[in-house]
């Protein structure tokens, strides 16, 4: 295993990897640890809302053998982004998205800004009117 590994990171010394359609890119030959770089990318991914409240992430194993790293090192990811307050472990049933990210107020409004501007682009983009535009997102608050 050792081997493969390395010869891996020979043939390789970077890696661009796919998490709930994210790409995310590992660069084996950096200096920075890999568990480093796991953790950076999920975090960037779920700081960016590209990765949504409640999406689970591969398991441990999944993830390290798509990266080919050890399980322990995506492991150490796994442990810092939850003492981060960025994702929930839930035993046997995975790690998932927080629902809630540990954000200043500031940052939460000028975020939410951010992606109403988004959103106002998306709908004008479809074509959709601002009175249908609001009510879309009064629905969708309702619901969540």
């Amino acid at each position: 295993m050792f081997e493969e590994r390395f010869a891996y990171a020979e043939r390789s010394s970077s890696v661009r990897w796919m998490i709930g359609g994210v790409r995310v890119h590992l660069d084996l030959g950096s200096g920075v640890p890999a568990s480093e770089q796991v953790r950076t990318g999920i975090a960037r991914a779920i700081r960016r809302g590209r990765l949504l409240p409640g999406e689970r992430l591969p398991t441990v194993r999944e993830l390290a053998a798509e990266l080919r790293l050890a399980a322990n090192t995506v492991a150490k990811a796994y442990r810092k982004l939850e003492a981060d307050g960025l994702v929930v472990g839930r035993g046997r049933h995975g790690t998932y998205v927080a629902d809630v990210l540990p954000v200043s107020p500031d940052e939460a409004r000028t975020r939410l800004v951010e992606a109403a501007r988004t959103y106002a682009r998306r709908a004008r983009q479809l074509g959709v009117d601002g009175k249908t535009a609001l009510q879309a997102v009064r629905r969708a608050l309702e619901r969540d």
